[in-house]
């Protein structure tokens, strides 16, 4: 299973993954509108893959499948000052 991964230029971190090269046809015009002009970043083969390194590989294929396209966005950021309080509670 092949797939295209385009980088946002406006979200930082933020990947799609679609089945065919330039085509676009199934993703959303909101989420296109909010990701900006995707810029390909690279082609890979699923099939060969035992995992991604930001992706569930499942998960990727599942989305893949059913509606065309994966997003990947970056995790949340951590918030440095409630873990802090966390630890001071139990101190």
């Amino acid at each position: 299973m092949l797939c295209v991964v385009y980088k946002s230029l406006k979200k930082a971190d933020t990947y799609l993954f679609i089945e065919r090269r330039d085509d676009f046809s199934r993703v959303p015009a909101s989420l296109l509108e909010t990701f900006g002009a995707p810029q390909l970043t690279m082609l890979i083969n699923l099939a060969t893959k035992t995992h991604l390194a930001q992706a569930d590989l499942a998960k990727v294929k599942a989305a893949l499948q059913s509606q065309g396209y994966y997003l990947q966005i970056p995790p949340p950021p951590e918030n440095l000052l409630k873990q802090h309080l966390a630890q001071q509670k139990q101190v």
